[in-house]
């Protein structure tokens, strides 16, 4: 039985970018069986989207606010949006 799937992108504020958190990102979301992707953004944020099941989504934006141990996260934006065809995830 599967749940709910969801779609969202975030925009991650804070200390995010030079500290591994892409990669972090990507190792956490592919352990959860995500599929989506995650990108620098040129006002220092990072942008992510990510698609899977509620649960697991959910689960992944409460690993996303503390991140990897030299991030400092101040807040996450979420919008909800239309899946796109991937497979897997991605750091872009």
């Amino acid at each position: 039985m599967s749940g709910r799937r969801t779609s969202l992108r975030l925009i991650i504020h804070g200390h995010v970018q030079g500290v591994f958190y892409r990669d972090w990102t990507v190792q956490s979301a592919r352990e959860l069986g995500l599929s989506g992707w995650v990108k620098n953004q040129p006002d220092g944020t990072v942008a992510a989207l990510l698609q899977g099941e509620d649960h697991a989504v959910r689960t992944m934006i409460g690993r996303m606010q503390s991140g990897p141990p030299a991030a400092r996260v101040e807040r996450i934006e979420e919008q909800e949006c239309e899946a796109e065809e991937l497979a897997g995830f991605e750091r872009r």
